[in-house]
């Protein structure tokens, strides 16, 4: 099985459009690598990829990819479906870019794909072409082609404490922070034939006596990086809210959290533009790094 990161940032990517905080002026300045939105494409085949989430910077990380180029003649493309975490903007917006009367299969829980259909913008999916599958929390489907052939890999979905999108909380959002719900889901991916697996979080409000069960052991986790610090967005002066109140928890709380779980590789992605895990000489990077974790980047890949 191969695993690539086409995107490690968090929304808005790093740097951010409008922003020129201390980490961002460096790419700017072309001192650092810009990162796009976090995204990963498996295979178990080398011929059908599924994509973990299609972030706004879908087009240009195909491009950026060559394992996602067509390769033949015509209309072509090696990828065979999109895999749903949420419904938040940078996990759906890149589906956009995919059609062009592509034959595709979305997974999704029924509340993310509620949310696709109550938005005519992604009905240009044309379902002739698109098939648009459920998950159901905690059972393993196989991920299939639009056609229905296998490809090798099966996914398991779970859900994490989160939240609803942003453009979808209500009024009484501060009931409903760290809730676990279909809104806000985990990917166990798993070669069927070889039985190795990962884990994708991208987005977790806390990590629970439950999660930990569950990633104990594992030989491969992507997990939440999004701020090093709970009140990281409040100190640099670039926002009001803290990481548990966008529905993420802190990158220094999860390495203490996940210090006991047996965890063979820990790698963070949905990585803040704030956050100086972006930069390797920083005390923060290296403090990740000294506990065993990996900074994720894109374009990275692994075999498992």
């Amino acid at each position: 099985m191969r695993i690539r990161i086409l995107g490690a940032a968090a929304g808005g990517g790093y740097p951010q459009w409008n922003c020129n905080c201390e980490s961002c002026a460096r790419v700017w300045r072309g001192e650092a690598k810009a990162q796009t939105q976090v995204s990963l494409a498996v295979t178990a085949d080398d011929a059908h990829w599924f994509l973990l989430n299609a972030s706004p910077d879908l087009r240009a990380q195909i491009l950026a990819n060559d394992v996602l180029h067509p390769q033949a003649p015509g209309r072509h493309s090696p990828i065979a479906g999109v895999v749903l975490t949420n419904g938040d903007v940078d996990a759906v917006a890149g589906l956009l870019d995919l059609r062009e009367s592509q034959k595709l299969a979305i997974y999704a829980t029924r509340a993310v794909l509620g949310v696709l259909d109550g938005n005519s913008i992604f009905k240009v999916l044309n379902p002739d072409f698109v098939a648009r599958r459920v998950l159901t929390l905690d059972a393993a489907a196989g991920l299939m082609t639009r056609d229905g052939a296998a490809t090798g890999l099966r996914v398991t979905p779970f859900s994490v404490p989160g939240k609803p999108a942003l453009y979808l909380e209500g009024a009484d959002i501060a009931a409903h922070l760290a809730e676990r719900s279909e809104n806000t889901i985990g990917l166990e991916i798993e070669d069927s034939r070889t039985g190795r697996k990962f884990f994708f979080i991208p987005g977790c409000a806390d990590i629970d006596a439950a999660l930990k069960t569950r990633l104990t052991g594992a030989s491969l986790l992507f997990f939440d990086g999004t701020l090093w610090r709970d009140d990281e967005m409040i100190r640099a002066g670039l926002g009001t809210k803290t990481g548990k109140r966008m529905g993420h928890v802190s990158a220094s709380d999860s390495i203490a959290a996940l210090a006991d779980c047996g965890i063979g590789r820990k790698i963070f992605v949905h990585i803040n533009n704030t956050n100086k895990l972006h930069r390797a000489d920083s005390a923060e990077y290296a403090q990740a790094r000294e506990a065993g974790w990996e900074i994720g980047r894109d374009g990275m890949e692994l075999t498992l």
